[in-house]
């Protein structure tokens, strides 16, 4: 039985994967930090959806929870406890989603950026070298993309422009995962996740500001006036895509892939605020705004690239993923 360690499992999309894969029958080890970059409360729920018993989490840093999974409280930039944690494992794949998050947090943050999305993807690097990993599959973004004004984007497209310092991380990453391809002959997968929402979402998604602000009644602010679009994804049809390609190792001299994956489909903003006012039943109060530094207007994945390898093809319509989303919201808020 395969095991595959998972970072940023308490994360959005990291706890997600974790619970297919452990579905699948494959044992997972899942790492995160923990961090206060938003509200402990909900990863430690997104880790009681993995059987862990949170509670504990103060006293020990190791936790076991649903039938072959194991919790580790790590921080990605801390080398010698990677060190560690690559010593007493023997892992036979990796998917590394753990970051800092968010673009516009990355202007006033840079060093967060550096900490976590630089200096820990190379411990990752390392490890997944020196231990002969059979293929590492990471995150990348759809923010690589920055000035790109042709849509859809695809691979080939040129990424040196990006417009955060978050896509300028991803991009770093995207290099350093190449040259370890190169250098060390590991194989390496990279993803380029384009708008990803549903169930234990991140609070500093829109998604999140518009079903509590809708539901409380308060306006929400909409950027360049309402025209934009985003390729809006669900997380299952993510989550799909990222187990699928962990055993489709690259076999090319060089091993070494990137991908977009994506609904394929862009929805205008505004289309995506109608779903959730038809989900929770209220009408929005707009708060029209021009738009944001280091934001972008339209992003679009093509697909064709990652279905040609795995038969990619995410069907989850918007309104069913957005009431998924609100059903889980109203719950979890207890609104």
């Amino acid at each position: 039985m395969s095991k595959v360690l998972v970072t940023g499992v308490a994360g959005f999309i990291g706890m997600h994967t974790a619970k297919r894969l452990l579905d699948e029958g494959y044992k997972v080890v899942g790492l995160d930090s923990l961090n206060t970059y938003y509200s402990v409360d909900l990863k430690l729920a997104r880790l009681r959806e993995l059987k862990v018993n949170t509670g504990l989490i103060q006293y020990a840093k190791v936790l076991n929870g649903y039938k072959g999974f194991e919790f580790v409280q790590v921080d990605l930039s801390d080398k010698l406890e990677m060190g560690e944690l690559f010593k007493a494992h023997p892992f036979d794949y990796i998917i590394h989603l753990a970051a800092q998050p968010g673009v516009r947090y990355s202007i006033d943050n840079p060093y967060a950026y550096v900490d976590a999305n630089i200096n820990g993807f190379l411990n990752i690097l390392e490890n997944a070298a020196k231990y002969n990993i059979k293929h590492l599959v990471y995150a990348s973004s759809s923010s690589v993309y920055g000035l790109n004004s042709k849509v859809p984007f695809e691979e080939s497209d040129s990424t040196d422009q990006p417009v955060s310092f978050y896509a300028a991380s991803k991009k770093a990453n995207e290099a350093m995962a190449h040259s370890y391809a190169c250098v060390h002959q590991l194989p390496v997968t990279g993803l380029r996740f384009f708008t990803v929402y549903g169930p234990y979402g991140r609070p500093d998604m829109a998604i999140h500001k518009f079903t509590k602000r809708i539901l409380s009644g308060d306006e929400i602010d909409v950027y360049n006036h309402g025209d934009l679009s985003r390729d809006f994804t669900y997380v299952d049809d993510i989550v799909e895509g990222v187990t699928k390609i962990l055993e489709e190792e690259p076999i090319t001299n060089i091993p070494y892939s990137i991908y977009n994956i994506g609904r394929g489909k862009p929805i205008p903003l505004m289309d995506f605020i109608h779903a959730i006012e038809k989900s929770t039943n209220t009408k929005a109060k707009l708060n029209l705004l021009p738009m944001q530094p280091g934001d972008v207007k339209t992003t679009w994945a093509s697909t064709s690239k990652l279905s040609n390898v795995i038969n990619y093809k995410p069907s989850t319509e918007l309104q069913f993923g957005i009431d998924q989303y609100v059903d889980w919201f109203k719950r979890y808020f207890n609104k």
